[in-house]
């Protein structure tokens, strides 16, 4: 047992320090000010009259509903055109693409034997999943420049290049946020935040110009989240043509709103949470935490007749379940693959307490992610978020998978 401890001691060392990238850096600058650094959902979404009219084709870019036989139907809102030409990070049209390659992994058994497990990916997948990374840039700007960096192609290795077992894997660069802009409170700026969802959305028009009538997933950590559920709102999910073809929604580590005890309203008007494995058309989000989230936690927190969304990617339908975690182990000692996981790792439930509601995630002690993840590294306001997508990426890709083939049913 002891050489199992410090195996998956030294995964969860590289969990905190390959995905957090800059938000420690963020963090320190002034780690009791945390209004300055909002959760990427938990800054309202811009609706404002000013927002960029290049962003959407009416001028003030509002989200809009239509009555439609007694109930309500999502509008249109955003732009149909592709703006700019789409620089990829994965994808067909990418020119080095970061989500092919070696993907195998080393699974790490209890008492501490290693086997190798291959990664195969899809031969010609019938579906597509257009991924949005979290914030990684670490520019000394408001927004990132659109260009390829290695924390961009790194951070997709380690979160969507594995769904390519299921699904064409697509990503575009988008001028985020950047590290310093949170900081600096570019996130509750107006400009700075069109200026990156234009980017994603002139993407999603180019995907969509090129891509025929495939089905698709979306897939966001962070601020990548936000600005999908922005995109599903505005773009998607009023369009005849492209609601149909939603296979899911995997919006990790945001603030998707539902109204207190239901599964659809708030962020969406007409897109549920996803409740069972087999269901298609809907939305899988959490927020991941070892303990009840803090008053000033970063994620998880709702208020004023509406909660944050959690659906466990393990047990969509409700309860505890094991997670099957698939954590990134490039440069370290001792494996020989790119990832790794642990039998028994961990278990989850969706839980609420007043206003908080969370991905509650039990650790086995050995691992040591959640003492990594929270206290001295990011701080209790973050819980487990650097890790929200890695410790459940089996789950996730394992439920693509069946909602995959229930839609060819």
């Amino acid at each position: 047992m002891a050489r199992w401890q410090r195996i998956v001691a030294s995964l969860a060392v590289l969990v905190v320090v390959g995905l957090a990238v800059g938000l420690v850096v963020a963090l320190a600058v002034d780690r009791q000010r945390t209004d300055r650094f909002p959760g990427p959902l938990q800054v309202e979404l811009d609706d404002s009259d000013d927002a960029d009219p290049g962003v959407a084709d009416e001028p003030d870019g509002d989200r809009a509903a239509v009555e439609a036989d007694g109930g309500v139907e999502a509008a249109v809102t955003a732009s149909t055109t592709v703006t700019q030409e789409t620089l990829w990070l994965c994808g067909p049209g990418a020119d080095d693409d970061a989500c092919v390659g070696d993907l195998d992994a080393t699974v790490v058994a209890a008492d501490g034997t290693r086997t190798v497990e291959p990664f195969t990916p899809a031969d010609d997948p019938a579906v597509d999943c257009f991924y949005l990374y979290p914030t990684v840039s670490q520019v000394a700007a408001s927004n990132a420049p659109l260009e390829i960096t290695a924390a961009e192609r790194d951070v997709a290795r380690a979160q969507a290049a594995r769904f390519g077992e299921v699904c064409r894997v697509v990503a575009p660069i988008y001028r985020q946020v950047t590290v310093q802009g949170i900081v600096t409170g570019a996130f509750r700026d107006p400009a700075a935040r069109d200026l990156a969802f234009g980017d994603v959305l002139s993407a999603w028009n180019d995907h969509v110009a090129t891509s025929g009538d495939r089905p698709f997933v979306l897939i966001g950590h962070s601020q990548g989240a936000q600005d999908l559920t922005r995109l599903l709102a505005e773009r998607i999910e009023g369009d005849p043509d492209l609601r149909p073809r939603l296979v899911s929604a995997l919006l990790i580590g945001g603030q998707v709103e539902v109204p207190v005890d239901e599964d659809v309203g708030g962020s969406f008007l007409t897109v549920p949470a996803c409740r069972a494995v087999d269901q298609t058309g809907c939305v899988v989000a959490y927020n991941s935490f070892a303990e009840t989230p803090p008053a000033f936690a970063l994620f998880g927190r709702g208020g004023h007749g509406v909660e944050v969304l959690c659906v466990n990617p393990a047990a969509p339908g409700g309860g505890e379940a094991p997670l099957t975690p698939y954590l990134p182990v490039e440069g370290v000692a001792g494996f020989e693959t790119p990832f790794a996981t642990a039998e028994g790792a961990a278990t989850a439930e969706c839980r609420s307490e007043g206003s908080a509601s969370w991905l509650q995630v039990d650790l086995d002690p050995v691992l040591a992610i959640a003492a990594s993840s929270r206290g001295s590294d990011l701080g209790p306001a973050w819980g487990l978020h650097v890790g929200d997508v890695n410790l459940a990426l089996g789950d996730l890709v394992d439920l693509v998978r069946t909602q995959t083939a229930a839609l060819a049913r």
